[in-house]
Formats: structure tokens, C-alpha cells, sequence
């Protein structure tokens, strides 16, 4: 039976979704079949054999609408190979150390540890003052946050093609 994968994903202002449409594209070019979707736009997860989740993070969490999904298909996932990403930092360096050994939302934590994801990566964020409300924009001038793109494109590459590697 052939392998398809399902890359879904919550985003904010469409970094996240970049990453995911990246992690896709590595993983098709392996000749798996890949579906790339919002994870409002996910229904039934029968087709699939494996599955890579990834959430924009805010303030250390994840976005509503993944944790909501998390929580509607554990039982699913825990029986397919899984993995988690999420991208959030802005800045130099490795983006565990930024959020200070942050990688998963802590709350979270009970379900990834059932469904035991074959790896969790942390990836660099965006961050595009232009995109951002009034309200957003004071907090980041006030917390003094790096302003721009800070996506390591090797590194969601490299994560993707392991993924495409485990299922071959």
C-alpha cells in the first residue's frame, strides 16, 4: 500500500504554513504522496500512514486549533509514525536555548508522551512588524524581540528528509 503522508499545520500570519509547504515538497520529491493542509481544512485521517503536525508558538503555546486537533486525534496518531514541529523564535542561535529548553508546550506534554511522536523539532520564526496588530507591535518594541526572518531553511530541509528517510 502506498505511503501517504499528511503535513498539517496552524500558522498566524503564514510562517508556519512556508515551513510546512517545505516539509512537504522534501517528502514528495522522496515519492511519497503528501497532502499539505491547514489543519482546518483536515477531516478524515484513514488515508494517511504517517503524519507531521506543526504549530506556530506563542508565548510558549501552541495555537488553539492544533492543540484542538492534538486532542481530537491522539488515538489516531499513536498508532502511525508522527512528528511534531513547531517555529516560533526570532533571533541567532539555537532556538531551544532561546525559549530557554522550551520544545513543546508543556501542557501538551501528557499527550505527545502517548502518541510518542518519532521526533520534535523547534524551528526559527518570522517576524514582520507589518503583519503584526498595534497591540503586538508594542509588545514586541517593548520586549526588544529580533524583527525578521529567522528560518533556517537547511535545517527544515535536512528535518524533512529524515522524515521521508524513516518512511522509505
Amino acid at each position: 500500500m502506498e505511503t501517504r503522508v499528511l503535513v498539517t499545520y496552524a500558522t498566524k500570519y503564514g510562517a508556519t504554513a512556508e515551513i510546512a509547504e517545505k516539509i512537504g515538497k522534501i517528502i514528495l520529491q522522496a515519492s511519497l504522496q503528501t497532502d499539505v493542509l491547514p489543519i482546518v481544512s483536515v477531516g478524515d485521517l484513514s488515508p494517511y500512514k504517517a503524519i507531521v503536525l506543526g504549530s506556530a508558538v506563542y508565548v510558549g503555546q501552541w495555537r488553539k486549533e492544533a492543540v484542538a486537533f492534538l486532542e481530537a486525534n491522539e488515538r489516531t496518531m499513536a498508532k502511525l509514525p508522527v512528528w511534531f514541529f513547531s517555529s516560533g523564535p526570532t533571533g541567532e542561535g539555537d532556538p531551544v536555548q532561546l525559549m530557554q529548553g522550551w520544545r513543546f508546550p508543556e501542557a501538551q506534554q501528557p499527550i505527545a508522551d502517548r502518541v510518542q511522536p518519532r521526533d520534535i523539532a523547534f524551528f526559527h520564526g518570522v517576524l514582520d512588524m507589518e503583519k503584526l496588530s498595534l497591540a503586538e507591535k508594542l509588545l514586541i518594541k517593548g520586549i526588544k524581540a529580533p524583527v525578521g526572518d529567522f528560518r533556517d531553511w537547511d535545517a527544515i530541509t535536512s528535518w524533512a528528509a529524515s522524515i521521508a528517510a524513516a518512511l522509505k
